[in-house]
C-alpha cells in the first residue's frame, strides 16, 4: 500500500469519526434536553448535571461543525469582491484570506491551549466531578485542526465543481 493511500485512508477515518461524533452529540443533546423538559414539567424534578452538560455539548458540536465546514472549504465566507476579480487576483485574494484565517485559528488554538492549561492547574470542576479542562479540550483541538485545514486548502485548493 502506497503512502498516499494510507494517508487517504486515515483522512477518511478522521472525517468519519468527526461526522459520527457530531451525530451522536446532537442526538444525545436532543434526548437529554427532552428528558429535562419531561422531568421538570411532569414530575417537577430535573437532572442537576444536565444543563451544564448540554452547554458543554453545544461547545463541542459548534467546534466540530466548524471543523467539518473547513474540511471542504464550506465555511461562511464574504467574497463580494472576488466575483469581479480576474482569476490571478482572485487566487491571490484567496491566498491572503486563507493565510489570515489559518493564522487567526492558530492564535485561537494557542490561547485555547493556555486556557485549558490554566483550568488544569486551577483544578476547576464543572459538574459531577468532571474537570473543566477535559470539557474544554475541544477549543485548542478544534482551532488547531481548522488552522491546518485553512492552510492546506490555501496551498492545495479544492477544485470547484463544474
Amino acid at each position: 500500500m502506497r503512502m498516499g493511500d494510507r494517508l487517504d485512508r486515515i483522512i477518511r477515518g478522521v472525517r468519519l469519526a468527526e461526522d459520527a461524533l457530531i451525530v451522536v452529540l446532537v442526538l444525545a443533546m436532543i434526548l437529554l434536553a427532552a428528558s429535562q423538559i419531561v422531568l421538570r414539567n411532569v414530575w417537577g424534578v430535573g437532572l442537576v448535571w444536565a444543563d451544564p452538560l448540554l452547554r458543554v455539548m453545544v461547545l463541542w458540536v459548534g467546534l466540530l461543525g466548524a471543523m467539518a465546514a473547513t474540511r471542504h472549504n464550506n465555511h461562511i465566507t464574504v467574497d463580494v469582491l472576488s466575483r469581479f476579480l480576474p482569476p490571478l487576483l482572485k487566487r491571490a485574494g484567496q491566498w491572503v484570506t486563507g493565510i489570515f484565517a489559518s493564522a487567526v485559528c492558530a492564535v485561537l488554538a494557542w490561547h485555547g491551549a493556555r486556557f485549558v492549561a490554566m483550568e488544569y492547574e486551577a483544578g476547576t470542576i464543572l459538574f459531577s466531578g468532571i474537570p473543566a479542562w477535559c470539557c474544554e479540550l475541544i477549543i485548542p483541538l478544534g482551532f488547531a485542526v481548522m488552522a491546518l485545514r485553512f492552510l492546506v486548502v490555501t496551498i492545495r485548493p479544492i477544485p470547484e465543481p463544474a
